[in-house]
């Protein structure tokens, strides 16, 4: 009799786990696109308390520990420092002991912390644990999964933590993870580089750029890759590039390309970045194309494109590089775009890819970006947003732009993709002033016709972009 009710009663408990997980699995997870069920902390500190009362964790020792690797899982999946260690502190600091879990199933490999002079990690270094009571391993990812905008904090809790944050080793394992934040960095007529988190809202001054004058008030080109945000501009000596890093949190210096210009199309992706075409100091027009490596700090030399084009617009798609639109020379525009196969290292040329007319010399590079592989124009004289079509080699409108794109040529109007999104950033004047507006649109929202979300306005920033970049990491 009393095995029988204890039997019964495994089951019963068993089953109301298995619900559980379940509901979990459909309230913090996002299945298919679609927005989850529980989403603040709040409702998840709710949905931890009410169905993880005190009595339900007496014998929960008895249970297989598969269900413990799942409750740890979706702890992660909650993908908030702050939430996660309230859950940890309730479910694990006060009714259970974790040192005997097997969370093997949680990892994808086994992660090996590697040691750089200097600035390394290593567990080595200490007998204490990241988190303690989770094993480092698992402790990694947890890190890994929590938002970048937490890191500078994290680094203040402890050294370990200082440590590991300082090392950028926690960049390299989401990328491993396929974890990815987008920022906005931007500079504008009135305000110096600032990023910009469009999950949280909220606005990060940059540290001063250590530049000189000439590189201050000159034109300037900008590019993100990996942890870094390269600027490409004129010193009173020549050409320069000032690098902003993401770990070390300062501006430095970057080596010059093999090849300095300027009027380049670039693109980025992961950790490596490609500019090709552009003007050299003599103002040439230039077929060259380098690759640069944000991990070695180095650039490496490519193949020449076909055709030399200057003031055109570069980005990675199907995990190829490509430029598009530019000019030949002084007068002559280009139609045609080119290719280039890194596997291979050849360029492909395909004509009329982008046929807009530039022929006007003020007209500013395409203004393209590209969300889920596919490719999307801003149109600076109908102000219109088109999608390419890979098939046909067309285009075709989507909807209107939420700015006008033909008041200065497309100048001072920034168009890209941050993660499913597509970003368009201009100046408004409005009876407050000169305001900078974040528009936000999703092309694969299936309400296709939505209006455009404002992310965000910017004030006293002036009303014209000079550089914009978004980094990925």
């Amino acid at each position: 009799m009393l095995d029988r009710e204890m039997h019964e009663t495994r089951e019963m408990r068993s089953s109301k786990l298995a619900e559980l997980l379940l509901f979990l699995k459909h309230s913090f997870e996002n299945p298919q696109g679609e927005k989850a069920l529980i989403t603040t902390k709040p409702e998840k500190m709710f949905v931890i308390q009410r169905f993880f009362p005190q009595q339900s964790f007496n014998s929960l020792e008895q249970e297989p520990s598969s269900f413990k690797q799942h409750l740890l899982a979706y702890m992660i999946l909650a993908n908030n420092w702050s939430l996660l260690i309230e859950m940890k502190i309730y479910l694990f600091g006060i009714y259970l002991s974790i040192s005997d879990l097997d969370c093997t199933i949680l990892l994808k490999k086994k992660i090996t912390v590697r040691t750089q002079p200097g600035i390394g990690y290593s567990r080595q270094r200490t007998n204490d644990c990241l988190i303690p009571g989770v094993p480092d391993d698992v402790a990694l990812e947890c890190l890994a999964l929590t938002s970048r905008s937490d890191y500078s904090s994290l680094a203040c809790l402890n050294k370990s933590f200082n440590l590991l944050i300082g090392s950028g080793y926690l960049y390299k394992l989401r990328r491993e993870l396929g974890i990815i934040e987008h920022w906005v960095y931007l500079a504008c007529s009135l305000m110096p580089w600032e990023a910009f988190d469009p999950i949280r809202l909220r606005w990060m001054r940059l540290p001063i750029m250590p530049c000189d004058d000439c590189f201050s008030y000159a034109d300037k080109e900008s590019l993100a890759v990996g942890t870094k945000l390269l600027v490409f501009g004129r010193e009173l000596t020549g050409f320069a590039i000032w690098m902003f890093c993401l770990v070390m949190r300062g501006w430095c210096r970057c080596p010059l390309m093999n090849l300095p210009r300027c009027l380049f199309g670039s693109g980025s992706s992961g950790k490596i970045a490609i500019v090709a075409g552009g003007s050299d100091k003599n103002g040439q027009i230039l077929k060259f194309a380098e690759l640069y490596d944000s991990e070695l700090g180095r650039w490496e030399t490519l193949p020449d494109m076909n055709l030399p084009r200057k003031m055109c617009s570069g980005f990675f798609m199907d995990g190829k590089f490509y430029v598009i639109g530019g000019m030949s020379s002084h007068t002559d525009s280009l139609t045609c775009g080119e290719e280039f196969n890194i596997q291979t290292r050849t360029w492909r040329r395909i004509s009329n890819m982008y046929p807009g007319d530039n022929r006007a010399t003020h007209q500013s590079p395409p203004l393209v970006a590209v969300v889920n592989n596919q490719l999307y124009a801003a149109d600076q004289s109908t102000n219109e947003v088109k999608k390419y079509d890979k098939v046909n080699n067309t285009w075709n409108v989507v909807k209107p732009l939420p700015v006008r794109a033909d008041s200065h040529n497309g100048w001072g109007l920034a168009f890209k993709s941050c993660g499913e999104r597509l970003l368009v950033i201009g100046g408004h004047r409005g009876p407050q002033g000169e305001v900078i507006v974040l528009h936000s649109w999703c092309p694969e929202d299936r309400n296709n016709g939505a209006e455009w979300d404002v992310l965000s306005v910017r004030e006293r920033a002036g009303s014209f972009v000079y550089n914009c970049a978004i980094m990925g990491c």
